[in-house]
């Protein structure tokens, strides 16, 4: 079985951090080992603030100080979405490792490593293999190297975002 994220269909997310035990969601096969939520920044969502601004201004002049009200509640109805849109999942559960729509079993990981944050530049840089796969988010502080040992597929590991590195690691480490 291939690792490739394109070649797995799109893993349903929910959920808050949840420990072991923790429930799964609907259609992943099990109880969730781990399960990680990567929610926008706090600064993301402040720079949406113009998005209700924009809406409240822009029905101002033709609807008055109602339509105004109506168009700043789109504006952040936009927002929300748009923000909500932008958040993903970080899960082991079903035998499986998912970050965001892509996963893999975990029957396929030969090694995870935890990368450092003083090392995390280096590790999306210059030691960076272009067939690797990456989930991150910028906001998101830690990460994980998920080395993979699939003859079917070149690619040789995944980096994956994480509040909380050494847990994951270890999340992997159990279910395998």
């Amino acid at each position: 079985m291939s690792s490739t994220p394109g070649h797995r269909p799109p893993a349903r997310a929910g959920g808050e951090p949840a420990g072991p035990g923790t429930p799964g969601t609907p259609g992943t096969g099990g109880t969730a080992v781990w399960r990680e939520r990567w929610w926008p920044a706090p600064t993301t969502w402040l720079s949406w603030l113009p998005a209700v601004a924009g809406g409240a201004l822009i029905a101002l002049p033709v609807l008055g100080g109602g339509g105004a009200l109506a168009g700043g509640l789109l504006g952040a109805a936009l927002a929300v979405a748009v923000l909500l849109s932008m958040s993903s999942t970080v899960e082991v559960a079903g035998g499986q490792l998912r970050a965001g729509r892509a996963r893999v079993p975990l029957e396929l990981v030969r090694e995870v490593e935890v990368i450092p944050p003083a090392q995390r530049r280096a590790a999306l840089g210059p030691q960076l293999d272009a067939r690797a796969h990456l989930a991150i988010r910028s906001w998101v502080p830690g990460a994980v190297r998920v080395h993979l040992d699939d003859p079917a597929d070149p690619t040789p590991y995944w980096v994956v975002s994480t509040r909380h590195p050494q847990q994951l690691a270890d999340a992997i480490t159990r279910g395998r």
